[in-house]
Formats: C-alpha cells, sequence, structure tokens
C-alpha cells in the first residue's frame, strides 16, 4: 500500500511541472513568406589591377609568385639595362672633366682679379675669364642634372606593386626580356565581392541593400553566412542580370570559386507553424487542431512545405483561424 501510494505521489510531481509548462495553443494566421532563389556567384575582385614595367630591359630579380599577397608599394621584381650602367660611367667621366673645367676657370678669374687692379692684365681680360667660369658651372650643372635622369631611370627599374592585394598571375620568369608598359604580375585587390549571374524573370525582385544567404558547406570558416546587394547592372547579358554582393570574409576563397547562394524571389502569403506543434507517424506529419464548437481535439493530417527561421510552412491540411494545440 505504501509502495503503491509512494508511485502516485511521485507521478503527480512529474506530471504537474509538464501540466504548468504546456505550450498555449496556438491561433493559425497567414504571414508574408520571402520565396528564396538559389544562384550561383563568383568570387572577384572588385579592381584587378597590372603591375608594369616601366623601363626595357631583362627581369634581374623577381620577388613574388602567384597567390602571394603583397602590400602597395612593395618591390616585386628588379629590371635591369646594362645600356644605362654604362651610361652613368660616361657621365661620371664627364663630370670629372667639368669639375677640372670649373677649377682652372676659377683659378684664371682669381688671378685675373689680382692683376687687373696691378695694371698687370686688361679688364676684357677679366670679363671673359669670368664668362669662362660661368660657362663652366652651367656645364657642370647640366651633366650633373644629366647624370640624375639616368640614375632615375635605374630606379625606375623597380617594379612596385600598385595596390594592396593578392598576385594572381606572373607571367614572367627571371632573364625576360621585356619593354616599357609590358605587365609583370597581375594583382587583385584585397576588396572582394560576389558577382550573381541571376536570370532576368527574377530580376524583377532584386532590389540594393537586400540580403543574400551564402552556402553553409560551401563557405570558408571566417566567412559570414550573409550579405547584401550593393549594385545591380542595368544591362542584360545572355539572358541575365549581373548584380554584386558584399560578404565579409571572402578574402580566403579562390579568386573565381563558384559558390552557391540564396536571393530573394519574391513574396507571398502562407501559413507557417512551429515545429513543437507538429508530430510525424509513419512518414505522415499531423496537427492537433482544436474545434472551436465543441473543444474537443482531433489529430489533422498535414502537408509540410520549406523550413523558414520561424518554423514550418504548411502547404494543406489547417487554415486560417485553427487553433491547434501542442502535442
Amino acid at each position: 500500500m505504501n509502495i503503491r501510494f509512494s508511485t502516485l505521489v511521485l507521478a503527480c510531481i512529474i506530471l504537474l511541472p509538464v501540466k504548468a509548462f504546456a505550450a498555449e495553443p496556438l491561433k493559425v494566421a497567414p504571414v508574408t513568406i520571402t520565396d528564396e532563389k538559389a544562384v550561383f556567384a563568383t568570387i572577384e575582385s572588385t579592381n584587378v589591377v597590372p603591375a608594369r614595367a616601366r623601363i626595357s630591359g631583362t627581369v634581374v630579380d623577381l620577388a613574388v609568385d602567384d597567390g602571394d599577397h603583397v602590400e602597395a608599394g612593395q618591390v616585386l621584381a628588379i629590371v635591369g639595362d646594362d645600356k644605362i650602367a654604362f651610361q652613368i660611367s660616361a657621365l661620371d667621366s664627364r663630370i670629372a672633366a667639368a669639375d677640372a673645367e670649373v677649377s682652372r676657370a676659377k683659378t684664371d678669374l682669381d688671378r685675373l682679379k689680382v692683376l687687373v687692379p696691378k695694371g698687370a692684365a686688361s679688364e676684357s681680360a677679366l670679363d671673359q675669364a669670368q664668362r669662362d667660369y660661368n660657362v663652366a658651372i652651367s656645364a657642370q650643372k647640366a651633366v650633373s642634372a644629366e647624370r640624375d635622369v639616368v640614375k632615375k631611370q635605374l630606379s625606375e627599374g623597380q617594379v612596385l606593386a600598385p595596390v594592396s592585394g593578392r598576385i594572381l598571375k606572373v607571367p614572367v620568369t627571371a632573364g625576360t626580356v621585356i619593354m616599357p608598359g609590358e605587365t609583370l604580375a597581375i594583382v587583385a585587390e584585397e576588396n572582394y565581392i560576389l558577382r550573381l549571374e541571376v536570370p532576368e524573370r527574377h530580376a524583377r525582385f532584386m532590389k540594393v541593400g537586400e540580403p543574400v544567404r551564402l552556402d553553409k558547406t560551401e563557405m570558408a570558416e571566417s566567412a559570414a553566412q550573409n550579405g547584401k546587394i550593393t549594385l545591380i547592372y542595368p544591362q542584360i547579358e545572355n539572358g541575365r542580370v549581373i548584380a554584386d554582393a558584399s560578404a565579409e570574409g571572402l578574402g580566403n576563397y579562390f579568386v573565381g570559386q563558384r559558390v552557391r547562394v540564396w536571393i530573394s524571389g519574391g513574396d507571398r502569403t502562407g501559413i507557417i507553424v512551429p515545429p513543437e506543434y507538429l508530430t510525424m507517424r509513419f512518414g505522415v506529419d499531423y496537427a492537433r487542431v482544436k474545434q472551436q464548437e465543441t473543444g474537443e481535439t482531433i489529430e489533422v493530417p498535414v502537408q509540410r512545405g520549406q523550413s523558414t527561421k520561424d518554423g514550418i510552412e504548411i502547404l494543406s491540411g489547417i487554415k486560417s483561424g485553427d487553433i491547434l494545440v501542442q502535442p
């Protein structure tokens, strides 16, 4: 007898919290459902910039390779030209000769400045010495400026990264002979985007600022799950509308990689029910509907649709105004 009484008390203790915390009946009401369309997007860089050579010559040193990350202004390669070294050597000799000419002209001028007051030389000789000295100084400056120009050309043999980003391609190797303006590396800027190609029948639902959802199975660990459309191009190409979307963490993808994303495909009205109000038996979903006339609860088979963040869409079996009871 005591055992039966203890069992009954224990059952009451267990059942009371369940009954106290039972969910309230849910009145079915239509809501607005946003349909999603799965499309493929390509990871692209907003700017793909070539790093070009400024002088002709031979690639003496190549410091980067495909896939390397570079900062703006970083030296990617050095282009050398043997003719420039010979030009600098010749100009050094001309500068030495100009220095010697300036020294001689200065000596003659100083000597005549002493002799003219004593009457040992004429004023015209002094004027001529002054002109020779000025000409020598000008010639010295001209040769020095010419040497600076050639040295600047030598420094322009350094090929610098135009922007910070990732090297996509290096079409040359060390020892390659190149001309001014040729590309030594192609740099993709760090600002990556999603470039979508959407069939034109869905273009009317697209708007700037609307969210897009990335496929979790194809995402990098640091990439964001959601993004938003930032630009819709006005021209339709091959029956498709091109649009750009932004999302964080795209730098861990390969440039040109295809990623599946979902975009808005329009709005419609439907019924959404939380999953806890549904049960499944033998592959059939049921919902418990409370009859408003009698107050009785009956189980009604329902057909479920897509899952949303708010619950499960019900295609048939219940209607607006029905009252659902949690099983």
